[in-house]
């Protein structure tokens, strides 16, 4: 058996998705949302994928691998219309949203059937949608691991294709378990797609435990950053951090511009001190319930708020399309994290920015993220007179937002204590708690 770099092959990519081979329904739903050239990981992929060939995918965010899966899937799917056709793993609640949107987006012209299954929704609720056998199911593991154990009537035996986003990600929340599980009660005889920003020994593994002789398909060797994005530095006091953030956003105000910090307190914080001094700011991350997570994103995306400061909760998978700037006020501590996040912006071959606030104890991991990419970042030029003529105002929002968050911590604290450990497909969540591997509170029961 040929090994994946063997199978791959090396012939001129077709320039338009029609000389792909693609079926009218689906040039005319790529139309109607201004896909006009397929990108490099699509070019790739999708000649070998609608040859009914397993694809291992390894490719950086922002690249296009949805559709590089989604329209293989639905190709087929016009061949052999039928329900729970596909089943597609994601590893965070908003990434499983947006690829069935895509589904929707892509397949509307052949009036296709998806269902969300995640966890912090209701059960029922999705007991009922999988009744109605939708075409194709976007799922994080454990909450699908849960209606195949306990969903009357529920079996993905007849399923025709699995695919694995964001493989990398899967493990690293360690939805190893959930994976082997789900893999043991679908059908051998299936096609199966594996996508991933970085090729691990886990991800390694999981390949050889789940593909048959796949085709490897790879737009990026390494970690790096697009070349349409503009990196920046800016060097601050750690005392001046707020001031420089919020003179930022006044300089950049015409922008739609992503805060990234690396608490749930600080983006929650800034969001409110933003706003308390009129910037249009909207915070997500993993301590907002489902339903506001989605409607901070949907005011985000419109263009109702200007401003998103995010946890890691948003630095992989989501698409972005309006974002010029990403600042980092915070600099993550992996250099992969980084590159995920500045790819919020300059996707799909348009430019962007993205600045990076550095302290005077954050050097040596701006060195580091700096070799990673093989880049050296420009220095972003600021007015310090300027900066020094916001302070106090910056000040007294700040004082504000502490202020409102011990409020809002006084009402909300029995209610959290209510909620904790609500169980394991909570991993989904993605927040900064379970980035960081730190063990949700779970009420002990005798004898389990």
């Amino acid at each position: 058996m040929p090994s994946p770099e063997e199978a791959s092959t090396s012939t001129t990519p077709p320039e338009t998705f029609k000389e792909l081979g693609l079926i009218d329904p689906l040039l005319e739903a790529l139309d109607k949302i201004n896909f006009t050239k397929p990108t490099e990981i699509q070019q790739e992929a999708l000649p070998h994928a609608l040859e009914g060939r397993d694809i291992i995918g390894v490719a950086e965010t922002g690249s296009g691998k949805t559709a590089a899966f989604a329209l293989p899937i639905l190709q087929k799917l016009w061949d052999e219309p039928k329900g729970l056709f596909a089943c597609i793993l994601a590893p965070t609640r908003e990434l499983a949203y947006q690829i069935a949107q895509q589904f929707e987006s892509l397949g509307s012209a052949m009036g296709v059937r998806s269902l969300v299954l995640v966890g912090g929704m209701d059960r029922m609720q999705q007991a009922v949608g999988l009744a109605k056998r939708p075409h194709i199911i976007v799922a994080t593991p454990g909450r699908l691991n849960d209606h195949l154990q306990n969903t009357k009537g529920f079996s993905l035996r007849s399923l025709k294709f699995l695919v694995m986003d964001e493989a990398d990600r899967l493990l690293d929340m360690d939805f190893g378990p959930e994976i082997d599980q789900i893999l043991k009660v679908i059908p051998k005889e299936r096609t199966t797609y594996l996508f991933s920003a970085t090729m691990t020994t886990k991800v390694a593994k999981l390949q050889r435990a789940s593909l048959i002789n796949p085709i490897r398909v790879e737009v990026s060797s390494k970690y790096q950053t697009v070349s349409t994005l503009l990196q920046y530095y800016l060097l601050v006091p750690l005392v001046h951090k707020d001031v420089h953030l919020i003179y930022l956003a006044n300089h950049l105000a015409s922008n739609s511009i992503m805060i990234f910090t690396r608490t749930v307190h600080d983006a929650q914080r800034l969001s409110i001190m933003l706003r308390s001094l009129g910037f249009p700011a909207v915070p997500l991350h993993g301590q907002l319930s489902q339903s506001q997570r989605l409607g901070a994103l949907g005011k985000f995306k419109s263009g109702d708020r200007k401003l998103l400061v995010a946890t890691d909760v948003a630095s992989r998978g989501l698409d972005l399309p309006s974002v010029d700037i990403v600042i980092n006020f915070d600099i993550p501590t992996h250099s992969k994290d980084y590159i995920h996040r500045v790819g919020r912006t300059a996707r799909a071959g348009r430019s962007g920015k993205s600045i990076t606030m550095v302290t005077q104890y954050d050097v040596e991991l701006i060195q580091r993220i700096e070799k990673v990419i093989d880049k050296k970042m420009e220095l972003w030029p600021t007015d310090k007179e300027e900066v020094m003529l916001l302070k106090e105002r910056a000040d007294e929002a700040a004082r504000l937002a502490i202020n409102e968050l011990k409020e809002e911590a006084k009402a909300g604290g029995k209610k959290r204590r209510r909620e904790d450990g609500v169980g394991r497909d909570e991993r989904d969540r993605d927040d900064d708690v379970v980035e960081a591997g730190v063990p949700r509170k779970r009420h002990s029961k005798k004898g389990r």
